[in-house]
């Protein structure tokens, strides 16, 4: 095989920080090479190295031989060829890569253009081509939409077309399904797969998903602050791992089962033919033409000391649902919490109430005001709902900040000085301090490293058996799910296809709809996909 990218001693700092260390790898035609490895651990910057997309504060020294082309320090004339036509990436968020302002049409054709110098009907041609064989359904009609208008699934689709425009050699993915259901997630990872064999390219796949991991990559390289600790076959990594740090990340999946709900634990809230319908209005009169029928008939109980896991796919209604439980968007159908009706109190009543049910945010970064400190944070609702008389608001936020494995002297610091595991936590601080009944937890590990995944869970179970706390566990990730769940709802287009126990739903899945999401998590922990 000829080798494409071939990386040799690449060091790369920011001052006096060393973000990349001695690092040597190469990327054959047809081959794809993972590098994996916790946050932080140099992977990105090591693949944003390749066409010399660092920040200007970087230094980069070692060799970045793209072909015949030394790509460290090389001119702009060289650069600009090489990006995006011989060497293209594919991004983790695709809604921060893709411009709100342009339509998928313009995106594309800009590169075309830029590249081939192609326009008019024949660049119109060849999107319509590409939007096809990423498999976006009736591309012709999609031409004119912009990126809020397209489904998480269809916006990674555009990206992996923009990407793959100009036939490039080698195709950089940083984490292209973390933020994916695990649907989609295996749908996008066959189509890389089958492109891959069709155009020849290589491939270095970018993740802390080891499962992804086995099921695409020929090659693996484990990265630990910043370094390549280990490096082989797929078969070998996976089956004979021989550094202490990839046997870490080869054991750090959720395991295990919360512990059993009491007996005698009462309902803490339960909902009974829940709708929640979104008026379609059109004309100048706003007249009322149709629904969006976000949920129905959605009935569920959830005792003390209970999770209740939701899973589906992106739209199917999951945080829709947990919305209306918490009051924040209306819906028909009778709420309680605690036995009383919540469904009908004004925003007044609900108030006193509120402090009852806590939630937690997938993205622990943006959920957390960056102007505050932790104190300010975490002692927010203690704030807005009062403060127990002769409690200390200063010992109460350090109390919780151990309670979630945090030390209490970080109370005065701030959420760009944490971890993202560590933000996590402090998220989880800010609603157990107010001693809710229940806690929704959307989406809380999806963004977080496997091995801080599994602290986390450790750390909601723990928390869960210490104060009988009620979680409603919405998440895509089927492993985190069964780890966390007593019952598990699965939820499909507003409708609940199926409920069950953890072990029956997977198990013993009943619908098709719960088969296919079982398999698809199964397949990402397959063998590889990509044909030998």
């Amino acid at each position: 095989m000829s080798t494409i990218l071939k990386v040799r001693d690449l060091n790369i700092s920011f001052g006096s920080n060393h973000a990349v260390r001695d690092v040597s790898f190469h990327v054959d035609k047809g081959e794809t090479v993972a590098l994996v490895g916790e946050s932080g651990s140099g992977k990105s910057v090591t693949a944003l190295s390749t066409v010399q997309l660092l920040a200007g504060a970087a230094e980069a020294s070692g060799s970045v031989r793209y072909g015949d082309t030394e790509m460290i320090d090389a001119n702009a004339r060289d650069l600009r060829r090489v990006r995006g036509n011989d060497i293209s990436f594919i991004f983790q968020e695709p809604m921060t890569s893709l411009n709100p302002l342009h339509t998928i049409e313009k995106q594309l054709t800009e590169s075309l253009s830029l590249h081939q110098g192609l326009r008019g009907a024949e660049a119109r041609t060849r999107v319509l081509d590409l939007l096809n064989k990423v498999g976006i359904r009736d591309a012709q009609t999609r031409l004119p939409n912009y990126p809020h208008q397209l489904s998480g699934g269809q916006r990674q689709r555009v990206m992996i077309a923009m990407a793959l425009a100009n036939k490039p050699e080698l195709l950089i993915a940083d984490e292209p399904t973390t933020a994916l259901d695990v649907t989609i997630q295996a749908q996008i990872l066959e189509l890389l797969a089958e492109i891959q064999r069709a155009e020849g390219m290589g491939m270095l796949f970018i993740t802390h998903d080891l499962g992804v991991v086995r099921s695409i990559a020929d090659r693996v390289c484990v990265m630990q602050n910043g370094q390549i600790v280990e490096t082989g076959p797929v078969a070998q990594i996976f089956g004979d791992p021989k550094h202490p740090y990839t046997k870490k990340l080869l054991d750090a999946e959720p395991s295990g089962a919360p512990a059993p709900i009491a007996s005698d634990a009462p309902v803490i809230i339960e909902a009974e033919d829940l709708r929640i319908w979104f008026p379609i209005t059109k004309g100048f009169m706003r007249r009322v033409s149709g629904h969006v029928k976000a949920v129905n008939n959605a009935s569920l109980s959830v005792r003390a000391g209970e999770t209740l896991g939701i899973v589906g796919e992106s739209g199917s209604g999951k945080t829709t649902l947990a919305l209306a439980l918490m009051r924040l968007i209306s819906s028909d159908g009778p709420i309680h919490l605690e036995g009383r009706a919540v469904d009908g109190l004004s925003n007044k009543e609900l108030k006193p109430l509120r402090r009852d049910i806590q939630m937690v945010f997938q993205d622990p970064f943006g959920s957390l005001s960056p102007r505050f400190t932790i104190e300010q944070i975490v002692a927010e609702g203690l704030d807005v709902h009062g403060l127990e008389p002769g409690a200390d608001r200063r010992q109460l936020v350090k109390d919780i900040l151990v309670e979630v494995g945090l030390e209490a002297d970080m109370i005065d610091r701030y959420p760009h000085e944490f971890s993202g595991g560590q933000r996590q936590r402090i998220a989880i601080a800010r609603a157990l301090i107010l001693k809710p009944k229940l806690m929704v937890l959307d989406e809380p590990t999806s963004a977080l490293d496997m091995t801080v995944q599994v602290q986390i869970v450790a750390l909601l179970r723990d928390l869960q058996a210490k104060y009988g706390i009620a979680y409603l566990f919405i998440s895509h990730d089927l492993r985190v799910v069964r780890a966390m769940s007593h019952n598990v709802m699965v939820m499909k287009q507003g409708d609940i296809v199926e409920v069950g126990s953890a072990s029956e739903i997977f198990d013993n899945p009943q619908t098709p709809y719960t088969r296919a999401l079982i398999a698809a998590a199964l397949d990402l922990k397959a063998e590889k996909i990509i044909d030998q």
